[in-house]
């Protein structure tokens, strides 16, 4: 009797390490998602599966994944920061004053006909302040001309991130890592 009891023990530690390291991985540290849209065409698909970091601090050009509603979550890419100014003329970023290149965005430029994000400044938005509030970051989907996103439903809090995502791991054949822009 006690023979059978170890080796259901031996079978059962396991899996209940595994369970709980699955758990504590999950809710701490990464989670699989899944692109839904084309808000960040051309550089991730709808469909594309990727792996969200839920430790990394968003920096500009990460791209993060966060809570837009209750029930539904956005995938988009931080262009401001807290207390950046943010605007767009003649097709160039400009954060505080200075041009930023967007390398991301080179493929669909080529694409298309006049600019790819109009003009603004943050006044036009919904943040309706100078800069970027404190504790918000400023988002955008690299589909510019058919992205829900800052431009329409203002900053978001920094602590309704989820995490900063850069691998895609499916589909297979687009299996890649998004290089970080500075």
């Amino acid at each position: 009797m006690e023979t059978n009891k170890r080796k259901i023990w031996g079978w059962l530690q396991p899996m209940i390490i595994g369970i709980l390291l699955a758990f504590v991985i999950r809710s701490f540290i990464i989670i699989p998602i899944v692109v839904e849209g084309a808000s960040m065409n051309t550089t991730l698909l709808d469909q594309d599966r990727m792996i969200v970091n839920k430790m990394d601090e968003p920096e500009r050009f990460d791209i993060v994944v966060f809570h837009a509603t209750k029930t539904e979550d956005y995938i988009k890419r931080v262009i401001g920061l807290p207390g950046d100014k943010v605007e767009y003329k003649n097709d160039i970023l400009y954060i505080n004053g200075k041009a930023y290149a967007e390398p991301y965005l080179d493929k669909q430029k080529t694409s298309v006909v006049g600019s790819l994000t109009p003009d603004f400044t943050l006044m036009d938005t919904p943040v309706k302040q100078l800069t970027v509030p404190e504790g918000e970051l400023f988002v955008m989907g690299d589909n510019r001309r058919y992205s829900k996103d800052s431009r329409q439903i203002g900053s978001i809090p920094i602590d309704e991130v989820v995490g900063t995502t850069n691998i895609v791991y499916w589909p297979v054949k687009e299996m890649k890592i998004i290089k970080k822009q500075h």
